[in-house]
């Protein structure tokens, strides 16, 4: 998987930009939050990536900020929602105004968006409620968790391969304080779990 790229933009054309990086031009598609800072063609942009896997192509698309990309993940995991609303969603809404418009359950906010019709909306916000409270949730507690970058790293693989926020979280604590490395933490954790 291709987490991020640094490198020149060599064309800019919303929703697609052309990086640069060490000869090799990646095609990317990005929504208009991310293209509103981006710097001109010819200079350096870093980039996070979402790849796309399809029968028929492999599509990278590009944030500018974890929260855009984080928003763009879980989007595409709600049923009859594909890359290209998500897309359009970032393009037409903040993050934050996103998170509003659903803990309102503000349904005309999110039909005004370019491809949103009012039952993938009112499935936007019956589906991204949880999704976005656990994020919530998972970010309050681990914004320091003890202040180890060792348990931040062990969340983090926790949740990549599959656990809940809050899921990955208990395991950690249950996996004991003390100092441990990041593979003793997940190791641990892991442990925890097949035991449950």
């Amino acid at each position: 998987m291709i987490g991020s790229l640094r490198g020149r933009i060599t064309a800019k054309s919303p929703p697609q930009l052309t990086v640069e990086v060490g000869g090799v031009g990646y095609e990317l598609e990005a929504p208009m939050s991310t293209f509103y800072h981006l710097p001109a063609a010819g200079a350096e942009v870093q980039l996070l990536t979402h790849l796309v896997v399809r029968e028929d192509a492999h599509v990278l698309y590009g944030f500018a900020s974890e929260e855009e990309r984080r928003l763009f993940r879980a989007l595409i995991r709600v049923s009859g929602v594909g890359p290209k609303i998500a897309l359009a969603l970032l393009s037409g809404i903040s993050v934050a105004a996103f998170a509003q418009c659903v803990q309102n359950e503000d349904v005309a906010a999110l039909t005004r968006v370019p491809g949103v019709g009012r039952k993938t909306a009112e499935r936007l916000i019956v589906e991204m409620r949880d999704r976005l409270k656990a994020q919530a949730d998972s970010a309050a507690t681990v914004a320091a968790p003890t202040g180890s970058s060792a348990e931040s790293e062990a969340y983090g693989a926790l949740v990549a391969l599959g656990y809940r926020p809050a899921e990955a979280t208990r395991l950690l604590k249950a996996a004991g304080p003390g100092t441990h490395s990041t593979e003793e933490l997940i190791r641990r954790a892991l442990q925890g779990a097949a035991r449950e």
